[in-house]
């Protein structure tokens, strides 16, 4: 039988619109050996003979007539992995901005919903005889611990890549319209709480749907609450279109762990603090008014799938509401406020206030989770003033077709009425931070993240 999409990983693609589009990416950036080069051939290849350890990647998003049910994940009888693995370059010099740029224009771009929700693009030409790979995977499929598993397609821990033993590939018979439709009266059987019309039919056992009312309810309570303290007003805040910019810096990890090791907190602390103070001197630069009280709103998603759990593509995310004191101009008591904080929050739980919007649509009709998501989005330029998120990677240096990997920054969707979303990625020393943002309302991007590396300077200075 299909695998229906849970509530929450449909819900990205109810909110994507022309200027949302809800797809994760990354740029990593490789350096080959210097008796050979990174061959797209070769890669398609590597891809093509493992897409078999990630069957989700040959599927696609098949739709319940008239919305009755979620909709389910189906094999794609026409899959043409020619067509999800592309082959870009840059003209001379090939610097880092030319890439950055080229970038923005990729993730300005929507996938084809007809295809499996993925693309991933080979660009040569870089300075030095680099190369990278830049990837586009929907939002649906994975969340921030699973999608550090799509580059088990194509990564290796050694020069030499691995084979992989896998059987030949036959797509599965996708269901007919009138087999969508009983699957999904068929769920509402067996999960009435899937759906809150189905009070009428009396099958709802009573009791667990008023828990589950009420867990969702108090986690709304929670979000409100944080609503009528609404976020503060910011250039961070605007309408956007559906051009992006990308912006990049390269820190190291070492540097995060001194500033922990001497102040205290988490490494996540010293990232929000290094966050804050690029923010406040990016303010600065703008000519913007800084009260020594101001704060900024950031929602921080964690993931929660349990360590060790198998990526089966779904989310496991909960996430945070932190103010950031971009007000206060010494850094140590910035990280101090920050990790005071932070562990308020998640000894609160907090947390659920930012799911809940999400989560109670978990019992609601499909049409009905629909408006909840777009409505999810309506409100974040409310609630949130920017989206900071932080997945730790590996820390020993990877491979793809023999060529290393050198660094490699995430790119997260933009939200409506979002200016930037900033996600880093630690990896074999680096921590790798990549901010996404409108091409019109940040034309800056690249100060900002100048000033992330300033600010983390600014850390460090007061360690030494």
């Amino acid at each position: 039988m299909a695998e229906r999409l849970s509530p929450l990983d449909v819900s990205f693609l109810y909110l994507e619109q022309p200027t949302t589009h809800m797809h994760v990416g990354g740029v990593a950036i490789f350096q080959p050996p210097q008796d050979g080069a990174v061959d797209y051939d070769r890669v398609v290849e590597i891809i093509e003979e493992r897409i078999a350890l990630f069957p989700r990647y040959r599927q696609k998003v098949r739709w319940v007539p008239a919305h009755l049910g979620n909709p389910v994940w189906v094999d794609d009888a026409d899959f043409d992995v020619t067509f999800h693995v592309r082959r870009s370059g840059l003209p001379r010099p090939g610097s880092e901005a030319q890439l950055r740029e080229l970038v923005g224009r990729l993730m300005s771009r929507p996938l084809d919903r007809n295809r499996p929700l993925w693309e991933i693009y080979l660009v040569e030409g870089l300075e030095h005889g680099r190369v990278a790979l830049i990837t586009k995977t929907h939002h649906a499929m994975v969340d921030g611990r699973s999608a550090m598993d799509v580059g088990a397609l194509i990564l290796d821990v050694s020069r030499e890549p691995r084979s992989v033993d896998v059987p030949p590939w036959q797509a599965a018979r996708e269901p007919h319209r009138i087999e969508l439709v009983a699957g999904a009266l068929t769920d509402y059987v067996r999960r009435p709480l899937a759906a809150a019309d189905t009070l009428r039919t009396g099958i709802v056992d009573a009791r667990a749907l008023a828990d589950r009312a009420v867990g969702a309810a108090g986690g709304l309570l929670s979000a409100a609450r944080v609503g009528l303290r609404s976020a503060p007003s910011s250039p961070l805040n605007t309408s956007i279109g559906a051009q992006r910019r990308f912006g990049t810096c390269a820190t190291e990890l070492d540097d995060h762990k001194r500033v922990r090791k001497a102040h205290g907190g988490t490494v996540n602390d010293v990232v929000l603090a290094v966050v804050c103070g690029a923010l406040r001197s990016w303010l600065l630069t703008r000519g913007e008014q800084v009260g020594p009280r101001d704060a900024l709103r950031a929602m921080v998603p964690v993931s929660v799938r349990p360590a060790g759990a198998s990526g089966d593509g779904g989310n496991r995310v909960s996430s945070y509401f932190v103010d950031l004191p971009v007000g206060e101009p010494n850094p140590v008591v910035r990280l101090q406020q920050i990790s005071y904080a932070m562990r308020g929050l998640k000894d609160t739980h907090q947390s659920m206030g930012a799911d809940a919007i999400v989560a109670i649509s978990g019992f609601a009709p499909p049409t009905l989770h629909a408006l909840g998501a777009r409505l999810s989005s309506t409100l974040s330029r409310r609630l949130f003033n920017l989206v900071v998120t932080n997945v730790p990677g590996p820390q020993v240096p990877l491979y793809a077709a023999g060529a290393e990997m050198v660094s490699v920054y995430p790119v997260v969707p933009l939200a409506k009425g979002q200016a930037v979303c900033i996600g880093l990625t630690s990896y074999n020393g680096g921590v790798f931070y990549g901010l996404n943002a409108d091409r019109d309302a940040m034309p800056d991007v690249d100060v900002l993240a100048q000033l992330i590396g300033e600010s983390l300077e600014e850390l460090v200075e007061t360690v030494r």
